[in-house]
């Protein structure tokens, strides 16, 4: 054995528990005889015969079994073309020439470039940064990145995980084995590094993370692009630049698009339910074979937005992506990562943006996630009354932890940068919130003023929308928060979270609450209908009509409508009148636009049949007609969150559940006169305030027998007279149809 390698370097590398494997592998200056000298040392378990091989100048030098496991040593002279492995600071010496040349048990030879030769690619300012928490593209350090070095093409592979007694990579290319790529640990960071020469785009891989103890856990990489199809789990190098894009006018019109006074109709679905292949239900349809046929459809319907369940890698398809192991990794259930951005690319190009759900709140316990990464409590608490959710059976991320925040930040960053989301809605906020959520008196930990304000997780949500619309101006964020907290969507200047919107989850449970009744029961809850404009304007709300509203027992919304077949429909097209004529933008789940009759199941298509049904094409053609009419009326979308949009005509008459109201654009001259009937008495002669003795056109009627309704309404449009109304100069006598909206605009 060769006296200059210290003897109690060789068990941590034989064993596997050296933290800096370069240290004894890899090229080394000695002093041999008196003079200068090369070590060159590999570690092949499986060897049989090793040589290093200097391809510049021909030659070979066989290398000595200097431990039984199969650690190999060769000595060269030291004017060879080979360097030194140099582990100190400062410039890194040239990368050495050589090769290993290596026979295996097996008879095979194989000649490689050895792993252990190459300097490591993160710079101090790298580690810094991650350790400080603002390293916001630690995703192009961390992870899988192809590099070259020296005209030599490999994967440099970097992961976080400061309490592991050591690291390697194991994949398809070492046959699994972590005796073969131990990782070297940057001491200061807690990161792991190395260059792996000659492997490329497809390389299945893992870490192999030996945990305090000594008990080892293949995991994935939390920073990994791709993965395999589930239930398989790991990760597959990726190279993300291998894509162009072609939606350049999209990016650049982005913000008029997500202004808040653009109109926004959100179509929420998600990929793998929306449509099945026709030939083979039980398979899954790819990015690329979606994306035309969603294209088509949007289109068609008026919908502005589509907005995505996580599409996030998640072990358990059931939990439709809120239980994310790969937050890099688009799921590849659908295809590959390239697959989904030309789905984006795609959808921009035809106007439509993309909006996906982030799930910054919570993650799965799954062995090859994130929970215990290193065996330590590292993007979790340690203490179960911080650290786990109890209805969900999720760990809670440590929100206080710059690491934490800094991988949690990168990765909002991250979607935007790479794929080209045009938005975030940000899951289960509340959750994030409070400490006691859920949670009965003894199960949480007061925050340090004895509050139950997470006040890591709200400084977290600040930075997320600070630094989301600094660097994506126009890049929308949105929040499920589903209490009274207040400012979740006014700037963080101002005290509050920073969100572009807040979900309105007090309008969706009073409006649905109130559709459950019968119409004879409706006129004593009359107040759950109106009770949401006492707050419409304290947040920028979103009305969502969500998958949430169409699961776990709930039923499909058409089957949630009361009475016979003919007033469900009536009832369903009533409520999207409302809801569309409603302050707030608008969302609403997959299925819902056609009247599916089934609650909603992942692993189903959508009831596209039921299109053959003229009821169903009537929902369909109404929901049609309401986006165009939402997106052409200025009235209807332009002062959402602001009182000077809207003004109750009548908001009294609960004898007749009777609503009629005045949506108002910019221009207060512009304006739209809503009437909603939630009965199915119709109202003939109904006299009604109106500001203008003028023309009004009835521009859209839910009843109308295009719609599949009764056809009650106005011929067209009424004429109002300069007699007082309801406080107002003039009065407008009109037909009211049936469970029904009607809209009216002035023409003068």
């Amino acid at each position: 054995m060769h006296t200059q390698l210290p003897l109690q370097s060789i068990g941590p590398v034989i064993y596997g528990y050296h933290e800096n494997p370069f240290e004894v592998l890899g090229p080394h200056e000695i002093e041999q005889n008196g003079r200068r000298a090369l070590a060159v040392r590999a570690y092949l378990p499986e060897a049989e015969r090793a040589w290093v091989v200097d391809p510049a100048h021909g030659g070979t030098r066989p290398m000595r079994r200097i431990h039984p496991a199969g650690l190999f040593e060769a000595v060269c002279a030291a004017d060879s073309e080979l360097h030194s492995n140099s582990n100190s600071p400062g410039p890194q010496p040239p990368t050495p020439s050589y090769q290993l040349r290596v026979t295996y048990k097996s008879g095979e030879t194989h000649t490689m470039h050895d792993p252990y030769a190459f300097p490591p690619m993160l710079t101090d300012y790298d580690l810094h940064l991650l350790a400080e928490g603002t390293h916001w593209r630690s995703y192009e350090r961390l992870g899988a990145h192809l590099r070259t070095i020296d005209g030599v093409t490999g994967v440099n592979f970097a992961v976080w995980a400061p309490n592991a007694e050591s690291v390697a990579v194991v994949g398809d290319f070492n046959m699994w084995d972590r005796r073969h790529h131990a990782m070297r640990k940057h001491y200061s960071s807690g990161v792991w590094e190395l260059f792996i020469p000659d492997i490329q785009v497809g390389t299945k891989y893992k870490f192999a993370v030996k945990q305090r103890g000594g008990r080892v856990v293949e995991k994935c990489d939390p920073y990994g692009f791709f993965a395999e199809v589930p239930p398989r789990t790991a990760n597959i190098v990726s190279d993300l630049s291998d894509y162009e894009w072609k939606d350049a006018e999209w990016i650049r019109t982005r913000a008029q698009h997500n202004a808040l006074d653009a109109p926004m109709s959100i179509y929420e679905m998600h990929v793998g339910s929306w449509r099945r292949d026709p030939a083979d239900p039980s398979r899954w349809m790819s990015y690329g074979e979606i994306a035309p046929q969603l294209v088509e459809y949007c289109k068609k319907m008026g919908f502005t937005h589509v907005q995505l369940l996580p599409v996030s890698e998640h072990p358990f398809t059931g939990s439709w992506g809120y239980q994310t192991t790969g937050y890099y990794a688009a799921t590849s259930r659908y295809g590959t990562p390239q697959d989904f951005m030309h789905f984006v690319d795609l959808l921009h190009q035809n106007g439509i943006g993309v909006i996906i759900d982030w799930v910054p709140a919570h993650f799965p316990k799954d062995d090859h996630g994130l929970r215990h990464f290193d065996g330590s409590a590292m993007y979790e608490h340690e203490d179960p009354r911080k650290g786990e959710h109890p209805d969900w059976g999720t760990m809670i991320f440590n929100y206080g932890r710059n690491e934490v925040r800094n991988f949690l930040l990168s990765n909002a960053l991250f979607w935007l940068d790479k794929y080209h989301v045009d938005g975030l809605r940000v899951d289960a906020v509340a959750s994030m919130l409070y400490l006691d959520y859920s949670r009965k008196e003894g199960e949480w930990i007061p925050n340090c003023f004895g509050g139950r304000e997470n006040l890591e997780a709200i400084d977290f949500l600040k930075k997320f929308n600070e630094e989301v619309h600094l660097q994506y101006p126009g890049v929308l964020t949105i929040a499920e928060e589903s209490t009274a907290w207040t400012g979740v969507s006014r700037p963080t200047y101002l005290g509050g979270l920073g969100f572009s919107l807040k979900w309105n989850m007090g309008w969706m449970n009073d409006t649905r609450q109130y559709m459950h009744k019968e119409p004879i029961h409706r006129k004593y809850h009359h107040d759950e209908l109106t009770f949401s404009l006492i707050y419409a304007f304290t947040e920028n709300f979103c009305l969502p009509l969500s998958h949430d509203e169409v699961v776990h027992g709930k039923g499909s919304l058409l089957d949630q409508m009361p009475g016979d077949l003919w007033q469900k429909f009536a009832n369903l097209r009533l409520l999207y009148g409302y809801m569309w004529a409603h302050p707030g933008k608008k969302l609403l789940f997959m299925g819902g636009e056609f009247g599916q009759w089934n609650e909603w199941n992942y692993n189903e298509s959508l009831q596209w049949h039921l299109l053959d049904w003229q009821s169903h094409q009537g929902v369909q053609r109404y929901l049609a007609d309401l986006n165009a009419v939402y997106r052409r009326e200025p009235a209807l979308h332009q002062v959402d969150f602001e009182y000077t949009g809207f003004e109750w005509i009548d908001c009294h008459n609960w004898q007749d559940s009777v609503l009629s109201f005045i949506r108002k654009a910019k221009d207060a001259n512009d304006y739209v006169i809503c009437c909603c009937n939630f009965t199915p008495v119709p109202r003939m002669g109904y006299k009604i305030g109106a500001p203008e003795a003028c023309w009004y056109e009835e521009i859209s009627n839910s009843d109308s027998t295009f719609y599949g309704g009764s056809d009650l309404g106005n011929s067209g449009g009424t004429q109002a007279t300069p007699e007082p109304c309801q406080g107002r100069p003039n009065t407008l006598t009109v037909t009211l149809p049936p469970l029904a909206m009607v809209m009216f605009k002035p023409r003068r």
